[in-house]
Order: C-alpha cells, then sequence, then structure tokens
C-alpha cells in the first residue's frame, strides 16, 4: 500500500516538475488536473473506506485546505493580487499580450508572477552555482600556471642548435659551419 502511494507521488511529482522546463514541455492545467486525479485513485486504493473530513489530503483533493499561517500560504499568490512580469516589464490586464511580444504566434516567453506592489522580480543569475565555481576554479589554475611560467625564465635552451630557426636553411645550402667572427 505504501509503496503505490509512493510511486503514485513520484509520477506526479515528475508530471508538474521543473525538469519539464528544461524538456521544452508546457506544463497545462489538464496535466496538473491528470496528476491529482492519479493521487485520488491511488489513495481510493490504499483507503477504500475514504478519508476523514479533517484530513489535509482530502482537504486538498477538495479545494478545501487552509494555508494562512503555513509555509506553504506565503508563496501562494491571490488572483486578485498577482502580477505577470515579463523583460522588467509588467504584463497589464488590459492590454492583449502581442503589445508586449509581437505578432509572432511561436514566440515563446517565460512569465514570472509577483504580487501587486512589490516591483519586478529580482533577475536570475546568467551563470548557475555550479557554473560559476568551476570558472573560477579554471581562471585559478590558469593562473597558477602563468605564475609558473613567470618564474620559470631559464633561457638556456634558447642557445642550442634544435632553437635555432634558420638552422634547417643553413644545413640546405651547406654553410652550417662557417663563423663570420675570428677565433
Amino acid at each position: 500500500m505504501k509503496q503505490v502511494l509512493k510511486k503514485t507521488v513520484e509520477e506526479a511529482k515528475a508530471i508538474i516538475s521543473k525538469k519539464q522546463v528544461e524538456a521544452g514541455v508546457c506544463v497545462t492545467m489538464e496535466m496538473v488536473k491528470d496528476a491529482l486525479d492519479q493521487l485520488r485513485g491511488a489513495v481510493m486504493i490504499v483507503y477504500p473506506m475514504g478519508l476523514p473530513p479533517y484530513d489535509p489530503i482530502r482537504m486538498e483533493f477538495e479545494n478545501k485546505e487552509d494555508l494562512s499561517g503555513t509555509q506553504a500560504g506565503l508563496s501562494v499568490v491571490a488572483q486578485a493580487e498577482a502580477q505577470l512580469w515579463w523583460a522588467a516589464k509588467e504584463l497589464r490586464r488590459t492590454k492583449k499580450l502581442s503589445d508586449y511580444v509581437g505578432r509572432n504566434e511561436k514566440t515563446k516567453i517565460i512569465v514570472k508572477i509577483q504580487q501587486r506592489g512589490q516591483g519586478a522580480p529580482a533577475r536570475e543569475p546568467v551563470l548557475s552555482s555550479e557554473e560559476h565555481r568551476q570558472l573560477m576554479l579554471h581562471f585559478h589554475r590558469r593562473q597558477e600556471e602563468l605564475k609558473k611560467l613567470e618564474e620559470n625564465d631559464d633561457d638556456s635552451c634558447l642557445n642550442s642548435p634544435w632553437a635555432d630557426n634558420t638552422a634547417l636553411k643553413r644545413h640546405f645550402h651547406g654553410v652550417k659551419d662557417i663563423k663570420w667572427r675570428p677565433r
């Protein structure tokens, strides 16, 4: 019984997860209702007599749950208090979306919801914290390599015959042992 509930919860979370955005799938109300129906079915299998009226799961299924005073209640935005933001602009209810985005029907935008009066939402960082850490590590390693190269000022190899850039030319012309200075 426990396995049925866990499996159904995992499936429902997968339907509405943020990974759907990364995969390019738009989450619709139909998908959310489908996930809720799956959860209702699993609860009916596990509890065939039904849940008591005070149970929070039943209250959630009937959309009667009171979230006031809870942490989850802070993340719920009432429809009258909601504002939509895109590209640091508030999307007004009176204007059409095409006034902001344009007439191209294939355009996809990501809109953020914010409570009225809180201003524009904060910008997301260009790099994630993991990417930023990797970039800083790369620059640190590069800087260490440059320090080692700077400390190693050994120019003795420049006097060796393999470092002479005209040695091949002189060899083919047969003038490799000619010295211009007296000995």
